[in-house]
């Protein structure tokens, strides 16, 4: 797969770093001289350009790309590069960094964005996912299909303890796509039951999240009364 990353800067060498190491081709694309920093991630691909302008994106051959990533400390130039992509370019998926949590409404498919990485909002999703049990926590949003990815630790109480999968009445327009339960990763069957302490991660529609919480928030005592 090939990955044209915008920004040279600490975040985008990180996810270069990490997809070189999948076996991923990578290239970096950054307008400041002082980031084009090729003893870092020697093995990416580097071109000093304005990620915003045409020209340079014919010259990083946006098109041959399967994934555009904006990473820009800008959210502006990472709206530009994202539309550009897509409109221009016809890139399959394009992931974008949301800096500013107040901008992350125009981080969308009307701006070519599929995923928005909101940094602010994620580290405070991890926080909350590190002391939440009971409480579905938002960690990512997929602009395509107005869905989220959400997790929920399920408490000892919960009506839902020992229940198969497939027996689960889940609300329309939810998947449940991973357990993780204590080091395993475990992608759920039908036969699975679900154990106190579960992660459970879904994609929902983001007018199915109050419904999937307060079916997995209900408590035996709740149903024995």
């Amino acid at each position: 797969m090939r990955v044209a990353i915008a920004g040279a800067g600490a975040v985008g060498r990180s996810i270069a770093g990490e997809l070189l190491e999948n076996g991923h081709e990578v290239l970096l694309v950054d307008k400041n001289p002082s980031s084009i920093s090729v003893e870092r991630v020697p093995q990416a691909e580097w071109l000093l350009a304005d990620a915003c302008e045409i020209t340079s994106l014919d010259e990083a051959a946006l098109q041959r790309c399967n994934v555009v990533i904006a990473a820009t400390g800008d959210d502006k130039v990472n709206l530009v590069v994202s539309l550009l992509a897509k409109t221009e370019y016809g890139v399959p998926r394009v992931v974008a960094r949301v800096n500013n949590p107040k901008n992350e409404w125009l981080f969308n498919e009307a701006w070519g964005v599929d995923v928005a990485v909101s940094t602010p909002r994620l580290m405070s999703a991890l926080v909350e996912e590190a002391v939440s049990v009971g409480d579905l926590v938002r960690l990512l949003r997929f602009s395509q299909g107005d869905a989220n990815l959400v997790e929920l630790t399920l408490p000892p109480d919960a009506a839902l303890v020992g229940t198969r999968v497939g027996d689960v009445d889940w609300p329309t327009d939810t998947s449940l796509v991973t357990i993780i339960r204590g080091h395993r990763v475990l992608t759920p069957a039908r036969d699975d039951a679900l154990e106190a302490g579960d992660e459970l991660l879904f994609v929902a529609a983001q007018d199915r999240e109050e419904q999937l919480e307060q079916l997995l928030s209900v408590s035996r005592t709740d149903t024995a009364g």
